[in-house]
């Protein structure tokens, strides 16, 4: 059972850094219209928009709605492990 654990924890950790990347293409002009961009968007879009949705930017040019869906992540990783845990053992 730790390797599922491990799997998840994998996934997590791949998953967070598909979204610390794209965040850090934003500050190269073209680097978001890349191959690697676009597929990038296709995998993190999805899960950045309803926080975009509710959280406008500061002073209309900072976008700390990663940030908020990080947290969140870290927060549903964390209560998937949890509630795993408390199942199996």
């Amino acid at each position: 059972m730790e390797t599922a654990f491990a799997v998840l924890n994998a996934l997590y950790r791949i998953y967070t850094y598909m979204i610390i990347i794209y965040i850090l293409l934003s500050w190269l002009p073209s680097a978001r219209e890349s191959s690697f961009g676009q597929i990038l968007a296709r995998l993190v879009e999805p899960y950045l928009a309803p926080f975009r949705r509710f959280i406008p930017p500061i002073m209309g040019a900072i976008d700390i709605s990663p940030i908020v869906a990080l947290f969140v992540l870290q927060l549903a990783f964390s209560g998937l492990i949890f509630l795993l845990r408390s199942l199996i053992y």
